[in-house]
C-alpha cells in the first residue's frame, strides 16, 4: 500500500517498503499525460538495486520505435550494466565529467547515445541525426519512468575518451550519456544530496518559446 505526502507545491514523497522515495511531478499550466510530468532528472540512485536485463531490453525497444527522417533510425546506443560487467561500466564512468561521476557512480546502468552521421540508403550527410537520436533518447527515458526507474541525461563527458576506450568509429557522433537506475530512499541521502534532490522544478513560460503563425507572436 502506498501512502502519499505532499512535501512542497511541486514535489511529492511516497512511502514504500519502509522507505521514503521522492517523486517530482511537474506542475503544469495545462494538463499533460502523467508519464511526461513524472519524468525528472534525479541524481540520487540506489547502487544496491540492479536494473534487470529484461528492463534494459525494454528501454532499448522503446528507443527503437522512435520516429526518424526516412525511417533511417540513425541512433546507436552502447549500454554498460554495472551488475553484469563492472569493469566495463567503470571505464564508461571514468569518461564522465568529474562532477557527473560523483553521483552517476551509483547508477546501475550507463548508456551512450550516439548516431551514424550519414543516411544508410545513400551515404549522404544526414543533418537530422541529432534530432532523431534525441527522440530515441527521450523515448528511452520515458520508458524508464514508466517502469519506476530514474534517468538522467548528461552532456558532460569526454567523447574522445569514449571513442578510444570502446572503439567507437569516427563516423559515429557521440551525443550524450544517460544514467539509469532505481531512485535512492530519501533516508539514505546526506544533507547536500537531499537539498539537491528536493530543488523545485522550473520551466520558462510557454509564451517565451512557442509562437503563433510568426516569430515572437505569442500563442
Amino acid at each position: 500500500m502506498l501512502h502519499f505526502i505532499v512535501l512542497r507545491k511541486n514535489q511529492l514523497l511516497h512511502y514504500r517498503k519502509n522507505s521514503l522515495m521522492i517523486e517530482k511531478p511537474a506542475i503544469t499550466d495545462q494538463k499533460i499525460t502523467s508519464i511526461i510530468a513524472e519524468r525528472w532528472s534525479g541524481r540520487a540512485f540506489d547502487p544496491s538495486l540492479a536494473v534487470s536485463d529484461e528492463n534494459i531490453i525494454s528501454l532499448c525497444e522503446a528507443a527503437r520505435w522512435a520516429p526518424s527522417c526516412y525511417g533511417d533510425q540513425p541512433w546507436r546506443f552502447i549500454v554498460w550494466n554495472k551488475h553484469n560487467d563492472e569493469a566495463s561500466w567503470q571505464k564508461a564512468l571514468e569518461c564522465l565529467a568529474p562532477g557527473n561521476q560523483e553521483w552517476a557512480q551509483n547508477a546501475s546502468v550507463l548508456i551512450l547515445a550516439a548516431s551514424a552521421k550519414t543516411f544508410s540508403h545513400n551515404d549522404k550527410d544526414n543533418r537530422w541525426v541529432g534530432y532523431d537520436t534525441g527522440a530515441a533518447s527521450i523515448s528511452l527515458c520515458l520508458q524508464a519512468t514508466s517502469m519506476g526507474l530514474m534517468s538522467h541525461q548528461m552532456g558532460g563527458f569526454d567523447a574522445d575518451k569514449i571513442r578510444a576506450t570502446f572503439s567507437v568509429p569516427d563516423e559515429i557522433e557521440c551525443w550524450a550519456m544517460i544514467a539509469i537506475g532505481h531512485p535512492a530512499a530519501l533516508d539514505s541521502l546526506d544533507e547536500e544530496q537531499l537539498e539537491r534532490e528536493l530543488k523545485a522544478r522550473q520551466r520558462r513560460p510557454l509564451t517565451d518559446q512557442f509562437f503563433n503563425n510568426a516569430w515572437k507572436n505569442t500563442l
